[in-house]
This record gives structure tokens, C-alpha cells and sequence, in this order.
């Protein structure tokens, strides 16, 4: 089985090369494609990861559940995997990803660590160790087959923001048994934590889940968090 990695991105020119070229290193025959898929960055993201060997695709609309699912329909592979562009995965991504689905697993993703040795950090780090719903997120990457993607009808538009929080909670509700959490890191970027304190960034993200599980307008959750914090 091959994996098609998909990618969306606004404005991650200094970060979308250095993901390629290790997603290209440790890929290997198992890799089917890198897709970028850009929602109109302002910047040079489009030209840079083509030079780095992406396929790059133009999102018609702006938003990470559309983007994932417009990449989805230019992608060849039968294994999903969904990437932020500042993450860096596992170097044993493609054997990761592989052994679970021996193992009968559907779906799943990694832990993460930030890349900052702040002390308040660590304690985020941790809590991905723990295989409950609010510890998930996209960051953390997330391999799916395509069958339970389309099964899943993908990722639910109507979610501008927690995208991933929805697809997870219809995932789980459906199969649970079928998601790992493989017990390796990826590495995500603390830059929102740098712009903002980390009180501030958790305080926002405990108001994006609780109005998340009160069914509330994503359009309105997306406007608190924004407000909220020194977002993009």
C-alpha cells in the first residue's frame, strides 16, 4: 500500500521545504505523492515547495477541511496521511504507518513534542501520551485509508476550525478499535505559544472545545479563538 501525504498551507514558505525534502528522504518507494494544497498565500509557499518537488494544488476555497478533501481527490495513494506544514514527522513514518495497518489499525496518529524546552510545554507533550479525544489534534499528523475516508464522507466543511476534532469524533463513535496512537513523536512548532503566553493559548483552546462540544457555530468558534489570541 502506498501513501499519499496531503498538506494544506497558507503562508508557509519557510517552513513547507525543509518538510518535503524529509517527507522525500524517509519515503521511499512506499511514498505515492507529496500534495501541497494552497488556499492563496501571499508568499513565495507555492514556488518553494514545487522546487522541492511537491505536487501543488489551488484550493477554491480557504480552509483546512476543504483543502484536505480537495487534495484527497488528486491523490493516488491508498493510505492518507494529512500533515501540517510546520511539523516534522518521524524519520519511520512510512514503516510506522505500515505496521499498523498489518496490524489491523485504519487510522491513527502520533504524540507530539513542541520544539521548545519550556517547562509548561512539556506538560502539553505529555497529554498526548493519553488516548482521549481533547488530547488529539491535526498537528500530531493523521494516516487514514482511503476507504474510511470515503466512508467517513471525509472532513465535514461546515467545520472551519476543529476539522479534525469532528472527523476523530465521528472516526471513534464509528470504529473506534480501528485507531492507533503510535507511541513515537512528531515535532510541531511553538510559535503560537512564542506569540502568545501559555495560559492564554490553553485558556483559548479550553473556550474552542467546550463551544465545540456545545455544537456551536464553527464560524463563531473561529472568530473567539482569533480574537482570542495572536492567531496567524
Amino acid at each position: 500500500m502506498r501513501i499519499s501525504v496531503i498538506i494544506p498551507t497558507l503562508n508557509e514558505q519557510m517552513n513547507i521545504p525543509a518538510l518535503i525534502e524529509s517527507l522525500q528522504y524517509s519515503g521511499g518507494e512506499a511514498l505515492a505523492e507529496i500534495i501541497v494544497v494552497d488556499a492563496g498565500s501571499s508568499d513565495q509557499t507555492e514556488t518553494v515547495a514545487q522546487k522541492a518537488g511537491a505536487k501543488v494544488i489551488k484550493s477554491p476555497v480557504r480552509g483546512r477541511a476543504v483543502q484536505m478533501n480537495y487534495g484527497v481527490k488528486f491523490a493516488t495513494g491508498d493510505i492518507l496521511y494529512f500533515v501540517h506544514a510546520d511539523t516534522r514527522v518521524p524519520v519511520t513514518f512510512v514503516s510506522d504507518i505500515q505496521q499498523a495497518i498489518q496490524e489491523g489499525y485504519e487510522s491513527g496518529c502520533y504524540r507530539f513534542r513542541f520544539d521548545s524546552d519550556k517547562t509548561m510545554l512539556k506538560i502539553n507533550n505529555y497529554l498526548t501520551h493519553l488516548n482521549i479525544l481533547t488530547a488529539r489534534g491535526g498537528d500530531q499528523t493523521l494516516f487514514i485509508t482511503r476507504d474510511l475516508f470515503t466512508d467517513l464522507r471525509g472532513f465535514d466543511e461546515y467545520y472551519v476550525i476543529m476539522e479534525e476534532y469532528d472527523l476523530l469524533r465521528r472516526l471513534w463513535k464509528k470504529k473506534r478499535s480501528a485507531f492507533k496512537l503510535i507511541p513515537k513523536d512528531v515535532l510541531v512548532s511553538a510559535r503560537k505559544y512564542e506569540r502568545n503566553s501559555w495560559a492564554r493559548v490553553q485558556f483559548a483552546n479550553l473556550v474552542a472545545m467546550t463551544l465545540f462540544r456545545l455544537g456551536t457555530n464553527p464560524i463563531r468558534i473561529a472568530r473567539t479563538y482569533k480574537k482570542m489570541l495572536d492567531y496567524r
